[in-house]
């Protein structure tokens, strides 16, 4: 079934990060290949031929990107893109595809890379990457999402900053990273204070003094930002981000500072991990945190920089790949791969009892003859909203076939079950009032578990009374109506 154009499609379209949809089937079958042929050490093996990576990356094959990626690439179409790959990926890209190669060939579903593309123009841009394999894709690597974060700037600027200290300074000013200069020396010697007290775990100290993390954090002083930390917070200047520091610095920051604490106990003096911080406005703001006390200060902690990379961009694309994994696109509900994961949490976890309800869209092989595929696809939209706005957790609403959907409800009795269904039909008929061109209509069983049935057998229940009910709404035998459900099958 063609699906048009949807909120989804025009989320991955203009995503603030290169987005990329591509086929990986070939480099599946050219794995298969070596593994045949007694290949252990995949990286040893590119490495030793470097030809071989370039035959990696020619089984690779482009589905679509998004418009972010063109702009990043200097493309105008995604043909002129395909056609020039070979000016994007070349030299020092190579060695970094290798490790990239070497996670999928251990298994991995995800991978990640830091490395080097380039414009069509000859432009290089240092990259970070991470692609997924989309779940119910990994037997075959079929679909793979890459997101790509464009990092030039910030590479560039370090790699400057080892050129002079004047020249540092002068990118410490202009950095497109927020990057802050503080003093931990008050927090160095409140640490050494309680290591002379005889403290051993220091985990175990700050879980019985909470207190003791908040009173190091209020020690740090602020020595110096640059002008994209003010940018990045919305402060005018540093007087105002000093003033505003409890509303930078609030809700979970503990905990993570925590942990910070807890790796300059244990003498790790540089560090790096994910943060979310607040602008002066109270945007959420994802954050890159690297802590690095400079060299020279590392006896007293007293010149420390932590530069913060705005990663909120990357973490809503991460967030849209995560979606995709678990969600219908079409419907908005959740789709079979969640569904059966569902299923089985609730086989080990309960609570009993379990009722479902399966549920099949009326008329859809007629409304996709009569009026196109367009119909049929607003009526899966339409049953999305009504099962949506009817189902909420700890119960899931999912898309489990072409026209078919299931409702699962935790701790739900028979009653329960068709209390639900009677609020299903209540609904249907409400968006049928604001629909008047085409009727939704949706055969609906249910079925509650008994003790020690297993979940299998009480969705082949709901399922066998979703097919009475079918039968009566198409005047059908069973044996017609097999047949009928057949052949809309093979039409979806």
């Amino acid at each position: 079934m063609q699906s048009e154009p949807n909120t989804d499609s025009k989320m991955f379209d203009i995503a603030p990060v290169s987005l990329w949809e591509e086929d990986y089937s070939g480099l599946k079958a050219l794995f298969d290949e070596w593994r045949q042929a007694g290949i252990t050490d995949l990286g040893a093996y590119l490495r030793a031929d470097l030809s071989r990576v370039k035959s990696c990356s020619s089984r690779l094959r482009v589905l679509k990107v998004n418009r972010k990626t063109l702009s990043l690439l200097e493309a105008d179409s995604l043909e002129e893109l395909v056609a020039n790959l070979g000016k994007v990926f070349r030299d020092d890209m190579l060695h970094a595809h290798v490790d990239e190669l070497v996670q999928l060939w251990n298994g991995d579903t995800e991978f990640t890379s830091h490395t080097v593309n380039y414009t069509l123009n000859g432009k290089r841009l240092d990259i970070q990457l991470k692609g997924t394999i989309v779940p119910g894709y990994e037997a075959g690597w079929e679909r793979v999402l890459v997101a790509i974060e464009d990092v030039t700037e910030r590479e560039t600027a370090r790699r400057g900053l080892a050129s002079s200290e004047q020249y540092a300074r002068g990118l410490f000013h202009h950095s497109p990273v927020s990057l802050w200069v503080e003093d931990f020396s008050s927090v160095k010697r409140l640490i050494d204070e309680i290591r002379l007290k005889g403290i051993i775990d220091f985990r175990v100290f700050t879980d019985v003094h909470p207190e003791f993390v908040t009173r190091c954090m209020s020690e740090i002083r602020v020595i110096d930002v640059n002008r994209h930390t003010l940018q990045l917070f919305g402060a005018d200047d540093i007087e105002m981000l000093l003033l505003r520091l409890g509303d930078i610095f609030r809700d979970g920051m503990n905990r993570p500072f925590r942990e910070q604490l807890v790796d300059l106990w244990d003498g790790k003096l540089f560090q790096q991990r994910e943060v979310v911080n607040y602008a002066i406005d109270g945007r959420e703001l994802h954050l890159h945190m690297q802590f690095s006390v400079l060299p020279g200060h590392e006896r007293d902690w007293s010149l420390v920089q932590v530069a913060l990379t705005d990663i909120t961009a990357r973490k809503a694309a991460e967030a849209y790949l995560e979606f995709l994994g678990k969600h219908d696109v079409l419907t908005k509900l959740y789709n079979r791969s969640f569904f059966v994961d569902e299923l089985n949490r609730l086989r080990r976890n309960g609570p009993a009892p379990i009722s479902i309800i399966i549920i099949d869209l009326n008329g859809l092989k007629a409304a996709n003859d009569q009026w196109g595929h367009a119909a049929g696809d607003e009526l899966l939209r339409r049953a999305g909203e009504v099962l949506g706005k009817l189902v909420s957790a700890p119960a899931h609403a999912a898309r489990i076939g072409g026209d078919e959907f299931a409702v699962l409800l935790p701790g739900t009795d028979e009653a329960g079950a068709e209390q639900t269904i009677e609020d299903i039909r209540r609904l249907v008929d409400l968006n049928n009032q604001y629909y008047s061109a085409t009727n939704l209509s949706l055969s609906i069983g249910a079925a509650t578990s008994t003790p020690g049935e297993i979940l299998e057998d009480v969705v082949k229940r709901a399922d066998a009374r979703m097919y009475q009910e079918k039968h009566r709404y198409y005047g059908l035998t069973p044996l017609e109506s097999r047949r009928e459900a057949a052949r809309a099958d093979a039409d979806v």
